[in-house]
């Protein structure tokens, strides 16, 4: 398997770089048709929820994390 890589997007989505798989509540498996970037919503308003629509644009989602050295 490859490596994956997650990335958070100021005010906006997570960014999931290589292969991965996504399933619903009941274990159905989710056809991202061999995506190789997969945007996540961290906002909450997306209507395709788990994925990202664009709402974080205009619903005021801040969410400004950086990482902290420990």
């Amino acid at each position: 398997m490859s490596d994956v890589k997650i990335g958070l997007r100021q005010n906006g989505p997570l960014c999931v770089e290589g292969s991965i798989s996504v399933t619903d509540h009941e274990g159905n498996l989710i056809n991202l048709r061999d995506k190789n970037v997969t945007f996540l919503c961290r906002c909450g308003a997306s209507g395709n929820k788990p994925f990202c629509d664009g709402s974080h644009k205009s619903n005021g989602f801040q969410a400004n994390e950086t990482v902290l050295s420990e």
